[in-house]
């Protein structure tokens, strides 16, 4: 199953798990905001990344080694960058609620993310060269398009409903703080698609050394780095908000499920973390068109987040023509999945089709060398 297909399976596989690893925040109790959002980060962004690369990639300490500095720099502060938008990714869903955060957060995020990584690399103007890069690009507006539809499917529900009727399905409503929050989430999160993008040095490094018995593998390293860049905004927000606030105290305090508390926000470290490996395993599948890892994995999630939100009634007492919005943006999403399946089909074609000299390009250079290190 090792095709660009099912690389493209793994990104919607990673949109399903982000849509629901806020969930186990519900079951906290008694604790402050950062306290357990600090509890996560500590399990999402070092425990996990560190604990799947030892079991996986027992040597991947020495491939760190190896890497030019100017590269783990690079993933270090792309992953600091995605730090400011995961940090608000929290503060977006808890003031706009799950269907209008993710729409507007999402959406940014994946039109941003699917970009840039082409631009940085000045790679864009060659994708129109293929048919499946052209169905990825096509197929990248068709979901942006619907995000845009989602977006105006919330503005509608904000016009339509009471104060009194958001507030009943997300408590801390608040769209006047809510949209600055998702917008800066949206855009600042597109870091994490840019360190990876940044780190397929570390990649290469670990195939010439021949650490990894299966190339699936090769993006724990780099996902180190990037996620430590993430960890550093988060403990120093956290921390600085325990102190401020004077929560400090939650992580012993007396009268609250102190186990509980750190078994669900652990929980929600790792579900979260899961995404974070299929999107690089899923970049090994997908050749080319890996570009499309944001967009596919943000159209997704909004998918999966929207049924979410219907579940737990956040769309309900909105107008018909609210639903229609919401039904017509779902269709687009679902329609440029389809489209990029279509893409990563054609990809899969070609690198069939392409002479074995040429798809054994990286394995040729020899163990213990280091590849090119400039970005």
């Amino acid at each position: 199953m090792d095709t660009p297909f099912f690389g493209l399976l793994l990104y919607v596989l990673g949109g399903l798990v982000g849509s629901v690893f806020y969930l186990p925040f519900k079951g906290v109790k008694g604790w402050a905001w950062e306290s357990y959002w600090m509890i996560y980060a500590w399990a999402a962004l070092i425990v996990c990344p560190l604990a799947l690369a030892f079991l996986l990639t027992p040597n991947f300490p020495a491939v760190l080694k190896a890497a030019d500095g100017s590269v783990l720099l690079w993933c270090y502060l792309f992953g600091a960058m995605w730090g400011v938008g995961g940090l608000t990714w929290g503060l977006m869903i808890r003031y706009l609620g799950v269907g209008l955060g993710l729409a507007i957060g999402a959406g940014l995020l994946a039109a941003v993310g699917t970009l840039a990584p082409p631009i940085f690399k000045n790679e864009i103007g060659t994708l129109w060269s293929t048919g499946s890069g052209a169905a990825m690009l096509i197929g990248v507006g068709v979901a942006v398009l619907g995000i845009v539809v989602m977006g105006a499917a919330g503005v509608s529900k904000e016009r339509e409903l009471s104060d009194e009727q958001k507030k009943a399905a997300v408590a801390d409503f608040s769209f006047a703080k809510g949209l600055p929050i998702a917008i800066l989430s949206g855009v600042m999160s597109a870091g994490m698609f840019l360190g990876i993008s940044a780190g397929i040095k570390i990649e290469e490094i670990a195939k010439t050394q021949n650490l990894l018995a299966d190339n699936l593998w090769i993006g724990l390293p780099k996902m180190v780095v990037i996620l430590a860049g993430g960890f550093t905004i988060n403990f120093l927000y956290c921390l600085i908000l325990n102190l401020k606030n004077r929560t400090g105290g939650d992580y012993c305090k007396a009268k609250t499920p102190l186990l509980g508390n750190y078994i669900l926000s652990a929980l929600a470290g790792v579900l979260w973390y899961l995404q974070m490996v299929f999107v690089p395993i899923g970049d090994t599948m997908t050749g080319s068109l890996k570009n499309s890892n944001a967009s596919m994995m943000m159209a997704s999630m909004i998918i999966f987040s929207t049924l979410w939100a219907v579940m737990l009634h956040e769309w309900r007492g909105v107008s018909p023509r609210t639903r229609k919005l919401l039904a017509a943006g779902l269709l687009l999403l679902i329609a440029s999945l389809a489209i990029v399946g279509y893409g990563n089909y054609l990809e899969g074609q070609r690198q069939n089709a392409s002479p074995p000299e040429e798809v054994s390009t990286v394995a040729a250079i020899p163990a213990g060398t280091t590849p090119d290190r400039s970005l």
